[in-house]
């Protein structure tokens, strides 16, 4: 008998084995292109350093560049203070015959009415060298606007430098978190370890697991913190100028303070935009004494004038001067003079306040350096010994929780008042910078 061979089920071919393997590529391939552009995505596109974020917010600053405008504003004002008195022309027709219109045909010799016509021009000299004065008032008060405006990106230049180590101390905050939640999670496993070989009781174990709570938060605020020092920082920046997934290029440091304290308000004196001002005041204010001056001098005013009357033409000159008998400009010079005195005694008050500015600044940054070196000396080896022995001691048996709990809190806020203590020696520093009135510190 014949028997009836059967053949096995042909197995169906996975999709990669039906096609080619140019196919499979083009398939793959936007696959790995998104897969490539998830990975870049997740790095900033461009990190900033202290020094190009303030120069980056000199430049793009919208604040900063509507006080510039002020310099423009003031510079038109030079073009106004140069201008010279417009020549006046002026021209009548007298004796016209309007309302006896049959007259205008009639010849001049039998026209009952003299015909006139007039026409003259004059000018305005003016006296007193009033527009040399005007000239040098307005460059004067451009002078004293640009210190101003210089006075205002100083200011600007601390605020994001202020903002600048703000988020950086964020930023390490979180890194500190973030190795601190880690460490911790390992003794959580290691408790948990523990208690299933009932070593420690359930409640030792539901506080060690309470204590993670608190690192978990610890680094959601830190998160929170940082995004927030980065958007307000780009807002001092310029959001034109650094994208959105932008970082901070440097870390906390510490640089040693420098010089002394009187070189530093020597050199304030000489660098301070708002005492630079305020010297320029005094001498636009007298600039204003001088135009008030050239202003109670009374202009002369001469004219030429054609006349044309009844075919017969003349010409007459005249000048046209106003008598000071009662307004001599008295008001104007004597509140001008008032100006003076207060411009000086505004800038002496200004000279003051930067010699006291920089000697707060000066105390404050030693006073900070000194907190710095005191966790360097020692401080902050003692914290990691304690809570590396009382981790150790712990995990075998030989310190309770309590001890061991104590001695990472203990490490915890020391790390955290180190990161502390370097900000405000960094701020301090740049607090100096302000009140210097320069960024380069001797």
């Amino acid at each position: 008998m014949w028997k009836k061979i059967t053949k096995p089920p042909v197995q169906a071919k996975p999709l990669w084995a039906t096609l080619g393997f140019w196919q499979v590529c083009l398939i793959l391939a936007p696959l790995m292109v998104v897969g490539h552009g998830d990975a870049q995505t997740s790095k900033p596109t461009m990190r900033i350093t202290l020094e190009e974020a303030i120069q980056l917010a000199l430049t793009h600053n919208h604040a900063l560049k509507a006080a510039r405008t002020q310099i423009q504003e003031s510079e038109a004002q030079e073009i106004t203070a140069t201008l010279r008195p417009n020549p006046v022309l002026s021209t009548d027709a007298a004796f016209l015959p309007i309302f006896s219109p049959s007259n205008f045909n009639v010849p001049i010799s039998q026209n009952p009415l003299p015909e006139e016509f007039d026409a003259g021009i004059s000018y305005t000299i003016e006296r007193g060298h009033k527009r040399q004065a005007r000239i040098a008032a307005a460059r004067d008060a451009t002078t004293v606007t640009r210190s101003q405006v210089s006075d205002t990106a100083r200011g600007l230049a601390f605020s994001v430098a202020q903002q600048f180590v703000s988020t950086l101390l964020a930023r390490s905050n979180l890194e500190f978190a973030n190795k601190d939640l880690e460490s911790f999670q390992q003794t959580v496993k290691v408790s948990e370890s523990q208690y299933e070989a009932g070593d420690i009781s359930e409640g030792d174990l539901l506080k060690i697991r309470v204590q993670l709570v608190q690192f978990q938060t610890d680094v959601s605020a830190a998160e929170l913190a940082l995004a927030q020092g980065l958007v307000t920082l780009r807002q001092l920046l310029g959001y034109d100028a650094v994208p959105a997934d932008y970082d901070l290029a440097g870390e906390l440091g510490y640089v040693p303070l420098h010089g002394n304290k009187e070189d530093l308000q020597l050199l304030a004196i000489k660098q301070r935009p708002d005492l630079l001002a305020a010297q320029q005041a005094v001498t636009a204010a007298r600039s204003q004494l001088q135009l008030a001056k050239a202003d109670a001098k009374r202009d002369v005013t001469p004219s030429f004038q054609y006349s044309h009357v009844t075919g017969v033409n003349a010409a007459s000159l005249g000048v046209n001067m106003e008598l000071p008998f009662f307004n001599r400009n008295q008001g104007e010079i004597a509140r001008t003079r008032y100006a003076i005195t207060q411009s000086e005694e505004s800038r002496t008050a200004t000279q003051e306040a930067v010699l006291a500015d920089v000697g707060n600044a000066y105390e404050a940054a030693r006073a900070n350096q000194k907190i710095v070196d005191l966790y360097l000396a020692g401080a902050l080896k003692h914290a990691q010994d304690s809570r590396d022995i009382s981790e150790f001691a712990y995990q075998h048996g030989a310190a309770s929780l309590l001890d061991f709990l104590d001695a990472e809190r203990s490490y915890r806020s020391t790390q955290l008042a180190y990161r502390q203590a370097l900000a405000s020696h960094m701020l301090s520093l740049e607090q100096l910078r302000l009140a210097v009135g320069t960024r380069s510190l001797p």
